[in-house]
């Protein structure tokens, strides 16, 4: 019997992961943490042979940071990343860490069990694309890079300056960018589309590179 450790913070999906677990021959529950920065002592205390690794948890920490860590420390042990965030920067991410694998959580037990069994067995199984999320009128696949860029900026910061300043740009910049994504997804106001944007899971993390002027 293999040994899974869940790393998720979310007890609807960490039951949900449980119940496979449970419901497979091949594994059985190590344990279920909270937190990605623990999975490492976890794994130094405990047989381990599969991670199951969320990428947000509490206290901010992230699970591909932790992958990372532990695929230097303990590269036996397979992890597969699992996320509900449509997030296209993920998998590159995942795959740098050196992810064995990488599950959306919406997919269904059995292709979970899939992924499990096709990774202990050496393959390395990842999206070929994350999911299109709609949003409004849109979907996330039309949206443009600078587009994502910006609402990324604008999911973290509080005002057109702070946006400008994480992307190293104007706030005019940003302000055009703002005004395509609402003729786009056809949300009347700012806070509209950021509260959807919310909901849908879609844009977490920083950008990786700043706009330009010309973007």
């Amino acid at each position: 019997m293999k040994q899974v450790l869940i790393v998720e913070d979310q007890k609807m999906a960490q039951e949900n992961m449980e119940a496979i677990i449970g419901s497979s021959e091949n594994y059985t529950l190590a344990g279920v943490i909270a937190n990605a920065a623990d999975a490492e002592l976890f794994c130094m205390r405990a047989g381990v042979d599969l991670i199951l690794m969320d990428v947000c948890t509490v206290r901010d920490e992230n699970g591909i940071d932790a992958c990372a860590v532990i695929k230097k420390k303990f590269p036996q042990i397979k992890v597969i990343i699992v996320t509900s965030m449509a997030e296209h920067t993920f998998l590159e991410r995942a795959k740098a860490a050196q992810a064995d694998s990488f599950w959306y959580k919406d997919a269904s037990h059995g292709e979970l069990l899939s992924v499990m069994d096709r990774t202990m067995a050496g393959e390395h199984i990842f999206p070929d694309k994350t999911p299109e999320v709609r949003l409004g009128l849109t979907t996330s696949y039309e949206l443009t890079q600078p587009e994502l860029d910006v609402l990324r900026a604008l999911m973290q910061s509080t005002s057109d300056e702070d946006a400008a300043n994480m992307l190293g740009c104007t706030k005019a910049n940003i302000r055009w960018h703002l005004g395509k994504l609402l003729d786009k997804t056809g949300y009347r106001t700012r806070m509209e589309l950021l509260i959807a944007v919310a909901s849908k899971n879609l844009i977490i993390v920083s950008p990786d590179k700043a706009l330009t002027e010309n973007d």
